[in-house]
């Protein structure tokens, strides 16, 4: 995991140095309708993507940007860890030699697929991608996804903060001005309400599991012994402690510059509840009502994410 770790740091830093090189409006590229940054991903890679060959024991982790990614992915390596018997935060790089990859799948060079072709299993992978976006190969195969969604209101509050403080992203002079890409799908990896729509079709398959960022900020040691169940992963109560420990907010942001480079700092900002509420005005707060009223609140997904608990005034 050393390896993989300093692999992601290298190149997000390298990424962030590329993007302060354009210009705004040069940031982002559309692919198949949806907006990506261009300093990390790629048509070539997404292409490439499409026969991409998934294995019934890797480890998926789909969620949409600033629903709480990297705190889950904290957890779910901790917990691959513990199934191969190490300790976690102490499994060193292990064979120097052995190829490490960019956790998220869509981000990196075209040639990144056939490399993983030898990372050993169980190989984890993290994706902001909509479901039908994702190489066949995945619900072919029938690979274990944990699904992790957040309130819509946080999400553009945290992707917000995250635009204006990473280079890769175009910057904002107003939150009025964010609000307004956020709804109208000109931010990147799209619709947040589009997202949510797409993957409520698959939930009901045995092989995904549904987590809210609420109820695991609510409960975090329930959330991962669930999380383990889900991935079948046995543990015990000194294991379970170990990493509900390593993956509070406070650790994280701790050691955010070791494990994420230069936007360490940015990513860890606040990890909380309803921050949106010092940023949305009245009339924001309808205009997301409404559509999620229209789009999300008759499904699944729109009732597990507990919309009148966190999003209403």
């Amino acid at each position: 995991m050393e390896n993989s770790r300093k692999a992601f740091t290298d190149f997000v830093d390298k990424a962030v140095a590329a993007a302060s090189l354009l210009n705004r409006d040069e940031l982002m590229f559309s692919y198949k309708g949806i907006l990506y940054p261009i300093t990390i991903c790629s048509a070539e890679a997404f292409k490439a993507l499409e026969s991409f060959e998934a294995r019934s024991d890797d480890v998926i982790l789909a969620a949409y940007p600033k629903s709480g990614t990297n705190w889950l992915r904290r957890i779910l390596i901790d917990l691959i860890a513990i199934s191969q018997k190490k300790t976690p935060g102490e499994e060193g790089s292990g064979n120097a030699e052995k190829p490490e990859e960019i956790p998220y799948l869509e981000v990196g060079d075209p040639e990144k697929y056939e490399r993983m072709t030898k990372l050993p299993s169980p190989r984890f992978m993290a994706t902001h991608l909509y479901p039908e976006n994702l190489p066949t190969s995945i619900f072919r195969n029938k690979v274990k996804i944990l699904l992790l969604i957040r309130n819509p209101k946080d999400v553009a509050t945290s992707f917000f903060h995250f635009s204006n403080g990473v280079a890769i992203f175009p910057s904002y002079e107003t939150w009025d001005d964010f609000f307004t890409d956020f709804m109208s799908k000109k931010v990147a990896w799209g619709c947040y309400f589009e997202y949510l729509s797409e993957w409520n079709k698959h939930i009901d398959k045995e092989n995904i599991m549904t987590i809210t960022y609420e109820e695991l900020k609510e409960n975090r040691a329930l959330g991962v012994k669930n999380i383990a169940a889900f991935f079948g992963i046995p543990l015990t109560e000194e294991e379970l402690q170990l990493v509900v420990e390593r993956s509070s907010f406070r650790s994280m942001k701790k050691k955010s510059e070791k494990t994420h480079g230069t936007i360490g700092s940015i990513l860890f900002r606040k990890g909380g509840v309803r921050d949106w509420k010092n940023l949305f005005s009245e009339d924001q707060n309808e205009k997301m009502d409404k559509v999620f009223e229209e789009q999300v609140a008759g499904t699944k997904l729109g009732k597990m994410l507990k919309y009148d608990v966190y999003c209403k005034a």
